[in-house]
């Protein structure tokens, strides 16, 4: 089960950057009913496991335990999302948490690279903060400041109530619907869209003491509701998800330049991107960089043969059918898909949309979206002297 709300980093302005990832952490420090041992102890002490997480539009906290102890999970997550105490004991001693998180992710070089470059894809914007904020962000944080974030933000109309399981749905309506009075009223907050980025490619390189360089190739591209989703979801697949990859046979089966290179997606509600993203040895940073940008040009010039096509293809499908025998998968379903279109998607729709997808559509995502001015690379190296890469960079 999950407790979803519809806010994240994107929704917050700068003075306020980190708050939403820090109200996940506090909701877990005690309530008017609980203390911070006894919210853990009441999931666990019954075989339970209990977590949370922000992104750049969501915040969740969930739990999963048997079926039979449903009525529990809803109490003890309700309590949290509901009751929280906001101690300004816990809020000062939480901000010292998550400053040695952000520690801990300042030395992950890969963690590091990414940061890096969201703000080079998205500048002067929220999208291109880290979300667990900065320090001079937290530090100016009040138990004032959470008090008013959760009554504006954290509201019914951007909060669904997720569950997949051997469960009744009745049931468990009837369960929240006794706490309905104490849930916060409002209209759902709204994030302002990113600026279209123009010219040639944004390049932010860090300088940092570690064993290789981590770099990463960002392309803007379009919004979780455009029709292009689907074909982007393929070339992908064939680009950089899994082994099967054009990335991955060429960079590092045939020319052993790193171990591992992959490419993600990200979908919002107004834009995306995709994500190329490499460790390797500083000095065969050109020749990777080379090659990378020669597969994308081969895909911009030409679709996949039946074969690599029906390949992707048929990976997503099974992908999909993976995680239908996952409880916790299909909770995150659920609440992915009504917060992002107010509706959910079948199985066998999502199915039928991937299988009408032709070739010729992933060439043409690849012409629109591997563009120069849709471009940012992030690099952080233990070479205090690179070579500049926009050179580089011509499709």
């Amino acid at each position: 089960m999950g407790v979803w709300v519809g806010v994240g980093g994107r929704h917050e302005p700068e003075a306020l950057s980190g708050i939403s990832h820090f109200i996940e952490h506090l909701l877990f420090k005690g309530t008017r009913r609980r203390s911070a041992a006894e919210i853990s102890q009441a999931v666990e002490g019954i075989g339970g496991y209990l977590n949370a997480f922000t992104d750049e539009e969501h915040t969740c906290l969930y739990a999963r335990a048997q079926a039979s102890r449903l009525g529990d999970l809803v109490d003890v997550l309700l309590d949290m999302f509901l009751e929280s105490k906001l101690s300004p004991a816990e809020i000062r001693r939480e901000r010292d948490v998550i400053f040695d998180e952000m520690a801990m992710y300042r030395d992950q070089p890969t963690e590091l690279m990414h940061d890096v470059l969201n703000a080079a894809q998205f500048p002067n914007h929220p999208l291109g903060r880290a979300v667990i904020g900065t320090k001079k962000t937290l530090t100016n944080l009040r138990r004032s400041h959470f008090e008013a974030y959760l009554a504006s933000h954290y509201v019914t109309e951007a909060t669904v109530i997720a569950a997949a399981g051997n469960l009744d749905h009745a049931e468990l309506v009837e369960m929240v619907r006794q706490r309905e009075s104490q849930f916060r009223r409002g209209a759902r907050p709204s994030g302002s869209a990113p600026t279209e980025r123009t010219g040639r490619p944004a390049v932010k390189t860090v300088t940092k003491t570690v064993e290789q360089a981590n770099i990463g190739l960002g392309f803007r591209t379009c919004s979780r509701h455009d029709p292009r989703r689907f074909a982007l979801r393929l070339l992908n697949v064939v680009l950089g998800e899994n082994m099967s990859s054009r990335l991955f046979q060429v960079v590092r089966e045939e020319h052993g330049l790193t171990y591992n290179i992959h490419s993600s997606l990200s979908f919002w509600g107004d834009c995306g991107d995709v994500v190329i993203a490499a460790g390797l040895d500083a000095g065969e940073l050109e020749k990777t960089v080379r090659l990378v940008v020669a597969e994308l040009q081969r895909l911009a010039r030409r679709p996949p043969g039946n074969a690599e096509f029906e390949r992707a293809r048929d990976y997503l499908l099974g992908q999909l059918d993976l995680q239908l025998e996952n409880t916790e998968n299909h909770m995150m379903t659920l609440g992915e898909q009504w917060l992002a279109y107010g509706r959910l998607f079948e199985p066998a729709e999502s199915k039928a949309r991937l299988c009408a997808v032709k070739p010729a559509e992933l060439k043409a995502a690849a012409q629109a979206f591997f563009r120069p001015e849709r471009l940012a690379v992030a690099l952080v190296s233990p070479a205090r002297r690179q070579r500049p890469l926009d050179r580089l960079l011509n499709f």
